[in-house]
């Protein structure tokens, strides 16, 4: 077997939004939001099953899965690999989206149900050091809970690190298999949960259309492309930085080995910006 990278975004909506394997999604959902008893998913109704995207001449834009259970629960579950400018402002917009576009302009408030988010994240978001953060809105002195339908799920990839024989809830067999899927050969044996076994049969990339492996090849050289594109933008600032200090030392008259130590300049960067100086 060769399992896919869970975390890129054609894979992700393959295992996660599969109309035909629901009990994936219903898995994962009962064991990361700890759902039991009359709280339990039993099934979901997928709102944007998975679909091949196309890739001539557009962008590969599959980014979350969307779902409501038997009692009208609503999902959002969304990977975000990397860290993006004003994540959680964008995070409450498309909550506040998604709750208030279930009633139109004449319907009954009461008619609106609640909406749980789950954002699984491959950096380090909140200070919490526990790799699941759940986030409700509840009075600050007694803690009361009235704003029921609200609620932000966030599992951060980089602070879960149990090892395979390390593993003992479902929540974390399931963490694990998000995190470590594309390292592994085989289903691992401690898998017993229909839908995490499912999950592992759909990423197995053996199985894919030669049309879903292009796809996935090519969101994996997207994002490819995106890390490229922040480290050029992230060096750049940083020797513009180094640029700025090199002049000011400049007119103090400091020699070009000084501010080269100073600025891990070049000497004939230095001396370019002499020249400039001139």
């Amino acid at each position: 077997m060769g399992f896919a990278d869970v975390k890129n975004d054609v894979a992700f909506r393959k295992i996660f939004g599969n109309d035909n394997r629901k009990e994936t999604l219903v898995s994962f959902l009962n064991a990361v939001l700890a759902f039991k008893g009359k709280q339990k998913i039993v099934e979901v109704k997928i709102m944007n099953p998975y679909q091949l995207p196309k890739l001539r001449g557009g962008k590969v834009t599959i980014i979350d899965v969307k779902a409501t259970d038997q009692i009208g629960r609503n999902y959002i579950v969304e990977m975000q690999v990397g860290e993006l400018d004003g994540f959680a402002k964008r995070v409450l917009f498309y909550f506040s989206k998604s709750y208030s576009e279930q009633i139109k302009r004449g319907d009954f408030y009461r008619q609106l149900k609640p909406v749980i988010f789950i954002g699984i994240l491959d950096y380090s978001f909140s200070i919490n050091s526990k790799y699941i953060s759940r986030h409700q809105i509840r009075d600050v002195e007694t803690h009361e809970h009235l704003l029921e339908d609200v609620e932000f799920n966030f599992i951060e990839l980089p602070k879960f690190n149990k090892d395979l024989h390390e593993l003992e809830t479902l929540t974390e067999k399931w963490v694990y298999f998000i995190k470590n899927a594309e390292n592994l050969d085989v289903i691992p044996e401690n898998v017993d949960d229909e839908g995490l076994k499912s999950a592992y049969q759909e990423a197995n990339k053996h199985t894919w259309t030669p049309e879903e492996l292009e796809a996935y090849d090519y969101a994996l050289m997207r994002e490819e492309d995106e890390r490229a594109k922040l480290d050029q933008a992230e060096n750049k600032g940083k020797n513009q930085e180094k640029i700025k200090i090199a002049k000011r030392l400049i007119k103090r008259n400091l020699t070009n080995e000084e501010i080269a130590e100073d600025t891990g300049l070049t000497s004939e960067q230095i001396e370019q910006l002499r020249s400039e100086k001139q």
